[in-house]
């Protein structure tokens, strides 16, 4: 069974929560047209056992690869397995097998992974869900290791809350980092750690934090967080986009969002029909129509409606009405 929507009508929090608590198996996909992006989440019995996002996977092999906890060979010999002998395990099953790290590491790297994730998709307020329910036997990997779906949010929530601070020096992550004149006191000192000095080697006046994000392979709440020690410290400075880049992105932007919205009013009608509900499609997508007669969906559209409204009338007469 499937269940899927507007964000605008259930947000990502509420999803998540409901299929905490009803232990539901399955993927639930996260679509937003306006940011063109995407996010995955596999569910096992209401835990979460996978997740990433089209604009930072933060693949699970890499990230054990540069903390160490795996050699580039073993990294290698796993996918080695799942390409050549056709192994549907993720790669953190099958490193486990091989004896390269344990389940107790592999967990704590999939809610790193999961937190990323559910922070970013927390954020979206536009797009679209949707959740195909499977039996566990039925998950490409019928995973061993799943973490609380319950703990994932409460960490969200906590970087939501963290963000809210570091806002006033990091406004967005649009920014764009760039190296600050060093004060005579400070020439020739920087004692700064290995995360902060990865930071440094890409600032190079055009990368922007969510850019830096991707090519580190990190979060980008763990950048911004970076970035903020840096700026409190006087090593860098913020500079915003020039006016003609954010102009654009802002028109960019304001009809994607535009588009987004006319595309949610026909979901919206599709989630009513799935769910039965004949007489709020009917009245959701006639207002679609009455507003975007000619928009490329219309015609559907229109026959849908039309189909809606001969299907209710056949109820009708069935129930004697």
């Amino acid at each position: 069974m499937a269940i899927e929507g507007p964000l605008r009508e259930l947000g990502i929090h509420d999803v998540f929560q409901l299929l905490d608590l009803s232990r539901k198996s399955g993927v639930l996909r996260v679509v937003s047209r306006l940011r063109d992006n995407e996010g995955v989440v596999a569910f096992h019995a209401g835990r979460i056992a996978y997740a990433s996002i089209r604009s930072n996977p933060h693949p699970i092999g890499e990230m054990l690869l540069k903390a160490s906890k795996i050699t580039a060979a073993e990294l290698d010999a796993a996918r080695e397995q799942q390409t050549q002998h056709g192994d549907r395990r993720r790669i953190g099953e099958i490193l486990i097998e091989m004896g390269a790290i344990t389940p107790r590491d592999i967990e704590q790297y999939v809610r790193r992974q999961a937190e990323a994730v559910v922070f970013e998709l927390m954020s979206w307020r536009e797009g679209h869900f949707r959740f195909e329910e499977a039996s566990a036997d039925e998950l490409p990997d019928n995973p061993s290791v799943a973490v609380s779906t319950e703990s994932v949010l409460m960490e969200a929530a906590r970087r939501i809350d963290e963000w809210s601070r570091i806002a006033d020096r990091v406004p967005s992550l649009a920014v764009i980092p760039e190296f600050a004149e060093a004060a005579e006191e400070h020439s020739g000192q920087l004692d700064l750690l290995p995360g902060e000095w990865e930071v440094l080697t890409l600032i190079d006046g055009a990368r922007d934090l969510r850019r830096m994000a991707v090519d580190l392979a990190r979060s980008e709440f763990d950048v911004a967080k970076i970035v903020y020690g840096l700026v409190s410290t006087g090593v860098v400075v913020l500079r915003e986009p020039d006016r003609r880049s954010r102009a654009v992105a802002m028109d960019s932007d304001a009809e994607a969002e535009r588009q987004a919205n006319i595309r949610a009013q026909v979901l919206q009608g599709l989630a009513a029909v799935t769910g039965g509900r004949l007489d709020d499609a009917i009245r959701v997508w006639s207002h679609y129509l009455g507003a975007h007669a000619g928009d490329k969906d219309a015609p559907a559209v229109r026959e849908a409606v039309e189909a809606a409204e001969r299907l209710r009338r056949s109820v009708e007469v069935l129930r004697g009405e």
